[in-house]
């Protein structure tokens, strides 16, 4: 054990002292799950812009490398750049516990450095079924403040894209609104349905008893900032509806199941019109014969009394 960190140290202070190390995606993606801080350049070949980029991290290496212990590193032309920022390279993220946060700021080392140190933790907290009218008071507009939500799912690929800069927004309002994320398919689906949230990844702000529901599609960091902070004033509030009685979310499950798949009622609306249909035919059918015996009989009847 000793030996391994005494290498660990070594290959760090070897990193101090040139350029920025090269990883491939795999390996990035082995640091990303084993190692507790990581920031990562993601850039490209023949990129003036991107080595501007590694430049700066390359002054701010040593001070991260003290103040966080973390790995500082470069991928050249990845795959997976996509999956944390809508931007072409160069792009800074620093994954904390695996979880991404986007570098969304001019490039100044004393801003990236108070950026990167100032949010060692993630910012969002994950609100679910159980927690989330106790955490944000919500309905009543208390004393936990204003809340910005995150609707999601984890099979979403946008829900994944947006966790990077959904950090970044946290990271840039945290000192006056609080942000979270509620899994819609999961533990905070009777949450979801209690707002009644169908698309996702879907965005509300809650603040002093009313909801303002964020129906821009623009999901960069300025925008989502900017509704959270001031831009809500245009939009009409909503009152936060209290939480659901298990009757009442059962039949809001079920309405909304129906809106969010309308070939399931259309598929009982052709069911019910062919049985509807095949009831018809049926009784026509039975009841033709039956009426031809009933004639028959009365004719017989009739014979029977001219005798």
């Amino acid at each position: 054990m000793k030996l391994a960190f005494v290498i660990v140290v070594f290959l760090k202070f070897l990193l101090v002292r040139g350029n920025l190390e090269v990883v491939q995606d795999d390996e990035l993606m082995n640091l990303i799950r084993t190692e507790k801080y990581v920031v990562v350049l993601f850039s490209r070949k023949y990129c003036e812009s991107c080595d501007n980029y590694e430049n700066e991290l390359i002054s701010l290496r040593e001070e991260l490398v003290d103040a966080l212990n973390a790995w500082v590193v470069k991928v050249e032309d990845s795959q997976m750049t996509r999956l944390y920022s809508q931007d072409k390279e160069p792009v800074i993220v620093f994954f904390r516990h695996g979880v991404p946060l986007l570098y969304n700021g001019p490039l100044n080392d004393e801003l990236i450095l108070h950026t990167l140190t100032s949010n060692k933790e993630p910012v969002s907290k994950e609100l679910t079924d159980n927690t989330f009218e106790h955490l944000t008071q919500a309905a009543t507009g208390a004393t936990t403040g204003d809340w910005f939500v995150m609707f999601y799912t984890p099979d979403c690929v946008d829900c994944t894209r947006m966790q990077a800069r959904w950090e970044a927004v946290g990271a840039k309002i945290k000192s006056r609104i609080n942000i979270a994320r509620v899994n819609k398919a999961g533990s905070g689906a009777a949450t979801a349905r209690r707002f009644e949230v169908l698309a996702i990844p879907s965005f509300i702000l809650f603040r002093q008893g009313k909801m303002y529901r964020y129906n821009i599609q623009k999901f960069d960091v300025a925008s989502l900032s900017d509704f959270a902070l001031t831009w809500y004033k245009n939009v009409t509030p909503e009152k936060v509806p209290l939480p659901k009685t298990p009757f009442d979310d059962f039949v809001t499950m079920v309405a909304m199941y129906m809106k969010e798949n309308p070939w399931l009622w259309q598929l009982g609306f052709g069911t019910f019109v062919l049985g509807l249909f095949a009831s018809l035919i049926t009784r026509f059918t039975r009841k033709a014969p039956a009426e031809k015996k009933k004639s028959a009989k009365k004719d017989k009847k009739e014979k029977s009394k001219t005798k």
